[in-house]
């Protein structure tokens, strides 16, 4: 085994999931981060059980089962009239008894500080920060990644776990800016006690609205509600966190119902983004040089899939580096190979949902009966494909 760190650009929670994954099966790891210090974005991301495997393969279920929110059902709603259009109730025995493992919220820095404090526990991880790295040079034997100053950090392998707008996916793979989906996201979180009492549940919502949608769950042991609002536009901002326009957030939403305005209404100040993905591609690594979670696959929230699928490569990629005895090339080839079509399927299902989250007309109605014949005794069961997650070699299975 190398002595030599295996280098991380990235510090978010593909980052440092990749990180506890490789020190947890012996290898010495130095992440960089671009910003000043660790955080992430305070929001709500959901987990399906296929993260909770994950989270006992890296020991962290206790500190996750702390701080995680595990709602009763997920609710899709009609956002015209009310009614309900499905019920998957995932807190459900049925549904543990199928997957094993839970369906789980959390506020997106709680995921973060458990990942962060679990390698700051660990010898083998070196962490800096104010370090963005924009470029590498890889002569078979050792990498050097090299950052926006021009300091070069050697190292055994570079993984490039920076998110959307790459540098290391930029140089590796070189097809441009990222795909634009017109579609608009709004979060903001709010307190418990503010929330109308008939919405105040322990479920995850959806609001189904033409062009639109709404969701909305508690977090953070219950403490706090999630709300993220989503609408079709032609507008578009380079980055996750500009400050929204209320006023258009209030006439996409026009004509909705009362439970969904009332919601809107009770948030003051928003952080808006742009949604966007890339075509799947299956070739993201060369030599000692890979990328991971959304520099190499980045995909659209509506399968609240995008975190969960950057876990799970971190603990495959580390699987695969243990079972080639350190063979940094044909270790990610492996990677590479276990995990893309896994990852495919899943940003294609994403833009699909997206648009059943967001019909019309007659395309809703189809939805809803489509949806209406899904077998109550069988929760999630569509979604097996997906919840049954990955084995310790990183395949689905």
């Amino acid at each position: 085994m190398s002595e030599r760190p295996i280098l991380i650009a990235g510090g978010g929670i593909g980052g440092f999931a990749a990180a506890l994954a490789l020190s947890r099966q012996g290898y010495p790891v130095h992440l960089f981060e671009q910003a000043s210090e660790f955080g992430e974005v305070g929001a709500g991301i959901q987990i399906g059980p296929n993260a909770f495997k994950m989270f006992d393969t890296l020991n962290l279920t206790e500190a996750i089962n702390d701080v995680a929110v595990f709602p009763d059902a997920l609710i899709m709603r009609d956002a015209l009239d009310g009614h309900e259009i499905v019920n998957v109730p995932v807190g459900s025995k049925a549904f543990r008894d199928r997957f094993k493992y839970p369906y789980g919220v959390i506020y997106r820095p709680d995921l973060h500080q458990a990942l962060i404090r679990a390698c700051k526990d660990d010898p083998l991880v070196t962490t800096s920060v104010n370090q963005e790295i924009t470029a590498y040079e890889d002569d078979g034997e050792t990498v050097r990644a090299i950052t926006k100053d021009g300091t070069t950090h050697e190292g055994a392998a570079l993984i490039g776990a920076d998110g959307l707008w790459s540098g290391i996916r930029r140089q590796l793979v070189g097809d441009g800016k990222p795909r634009v989906s017109g579609h608009i996201a709004y979060r903001a979180v709010l307190p418990t006690q503010d929330v109308p009492e008939n919405i105040r549940d322990n479920n995850v919502v959806l609001w189904a609205g033409p062009r639109t949608h709404l969701v909305h769950y508690p977090l953070h042991r219950g403490d706090i509600f999630n709300l993220v609002a989503v609408f079709h536009s032609d507008r578009y901002e380079e980055g996750w966190d500009s400050f929204g326009d209320s006023a258009e957030l209030a006439t996409r939403f026009a004509g909705e119902h009362e439970d969904v305005l009332a919601m809107l209404s009770k948030i003051e100040s928003w952080r808006m983004w742009v949604l966007c993905d890339r075509d799947p591609i299956r070739d993201w690594s060369r030599g000692r040089v890979t990328l991971l979670g959304d520099a190499a696959h980045p995909m659209l929230q509506y399968l609240a899939q995008g975190a969960c699928m950057a876990i799970e490569d971190g603990v495959c990629l580390a699987a695969q580096l243990t079972a080639h005895k350190g063979n940094f090339a044909a270790a990610f080839l492996a990677y590479q190979q276990a995990r893309y079509l896994r990852t495919a399927r899943v940003q294609l299902t994403a833009r699909l949902y997206g648009d059943i989250y967001h019909a019309a007309d007659a395309t809703a109605d189809l939805r809803d009966q489509m949806l209406r014949g899904l077998d109550p005794s069988k929760p999630g069961e569509g979604m097996a494909w997906l919840y049954e997650g990955i084995d310790d070699a990183g395949m689905p299975l």
